[in-house]
């Protein structure tokens, strides 16, 4: 047999060699937003998602698709875990089991201790409402190391070679739930990788191609623009540039001459990692008055724990606070957390800025984010980074639902 195959013993996979490449989930809930919720999560990990409504429907995914991991919703319409428990002891399943349900459920309880005692690989359950940070984390043992593409891509090939495209992560009002703006995030697609991670081709601040893929993303953000403005879906964007490109004068005049004259044009934000642009206030001040004058504001980004540095600033050149998704992620059930977004909430109003929540991933973040006060947010609750034109297309969509 060859290297990494696999062949059915008793009707059963068995891998020979390597592990397969992408492990497989069952999602065994009843209700269709928790059902959507959960694949999208666990999709963009890497698993390979198949869907319980009911019970009776659980045998079949076990001989068909051959989960590495079932998800058990407790207290889930049409979901009796006695029953699925039962048929996943007579099918002798291998994987592990994750359940989840309310906080202090006696059901819960029940299931951890009688999936244990038959032998079932029982995962520490999570309660409800969790954020998508914690699953990731419950579930990461699964995944498979894969190692860094080989050879590594220089951003010089993939600029030259066109692999690069910007993908837009939508940002919300907290308030009104209403579409305020997006965020563009560089991607390489790769003609034999396909889209690779920002981390396999990001430069070093000090490669002289970190100045060219700067510049290819503030061209390829503005032609972007005119094509939404093209299909009814003008909206504000943001972009992350390093604080090295800005110090520059001569690139920042490059950058306020590229900004369209358009009336439509609301502006572009550029958002700086708060690591680099604490040592820099006193130069970010000079530019921030310069590029004000051409729609152009600037943004400082993943700020966290390091909020009292920002504290005193005789000069602010920042519009927006933006808070790091550590902090934001689980915010609604994590006082700690809490505590830190609610400190940088109190600086921006000091300050006269708008604050931003990168990493709402729930319900409970999102209404903890408005209860705090921030006045934009964004994260996989509203939707995940995407191409432009599908960014284009959900411009359509509904909102996440407004938290009662």
């Amino acid at each position: 047999m060859e290297h990494g195959q696999a062949e059915l013993v008793g009707g059963k996979p068995v891998i020979f060699g390597q592990r397969k490449a992408r492990p497989r989930a069952c999602v065994a809930v009843g209700k269709r937003h928790l059902r959507a919720f959960l694949r999208d999560v666990l999709e963009d990990m890497g698993f390979v998602i198949s869907e319980c409504r009911t019970v009776d429907e659980l045998p079949h995914v076990l001989c068909t698709q051959f989960p590495d991991l079932i998800l058990l919703g407790i207290g889930s319409d049409r979901i009796e875990p006695g029953r699925l428990l039962e048929i996943l002891v007579r099918e002798e399943f291998a994987g592990r089991v994750l359940a989840f349900g309310a906080r202090g459920s006696i059901i819960m309880t029940a299931v951890q201790q009688v999936g244990g005692e038959y032998g079932l690989a029982m995962l520490p359950p999570l309660r409800t409402p969790f954020a998508a940070e914690t699953l990731r984390d419950r579930v990461a043992m699964l995944l498979p190391r894969e190692p860094a593409p080989r050879p590594a891509v220089h951003v010089g090939e993939a600029l030259h070679a066109g692999w690069l495209e910007l993908w837009y992560e939508p940002k919300f009002d907290a308030r009104t739930l209403s579409r305020r703006g997006a965020e563009a995030l560089v991607r390489m697609r790769h003609p034999t990788w396909g889209v690779v991670p920002p981390a396999y081709f990001i430069p070093e601040p000090h490669d002289p191609h970190f100045r060219e893929l700067s510049r290819f993303v503030i061209d390829r953000a503005i032609k972007d623009w005119q094509y939404l403005l093209e299909q009814q879906t003008s909206i504000d964007l943001s972009i992350n540039l390093p604080a090295a490109f800005l110090i520059d004068p001569q690139a920042v005049r490059d950058l306020c001459q590229r900004m369209p004259s358009h009336p439509a044009f609301g502006g572009l934000t550029i958002e700086i990692e708060s690591e680099e642009a604490i040592p820099n206030l006193d130069l970010l001040v000079d530019v921030a008055r310069e590029v004000r004058f051409h729609n152009i504001g600037l943004a400082i980004d993943n700020v966290g724990a390091n909020w009292p540095q920002l504290m005193g600033v005789e000069k602010f050149p920042f519009m927006k606070l933006k808070v790091d998704r550590q902090y934001v992620a689980g915010c609604g059930n994590g006082p700690l957390k809490r505590t830190v977004c609610r400190h940088i909430v109190d600086l921006a109003k000091e300050y006269s800025v708008r604050t931003v929540a990168e990493g709402v991933e729930s319900h409970a973040d999102l209404i903890a984010v408005t209860e705090l006060g921030f006045d934009l947010a964004q994260g996989h609750l509203f939707g995940k980074a995407m191409p432009l034109k599908q960014f284009a297309q959900s411009s359509f969509s509904p909102a996440p639902l407004r938290p009662k």
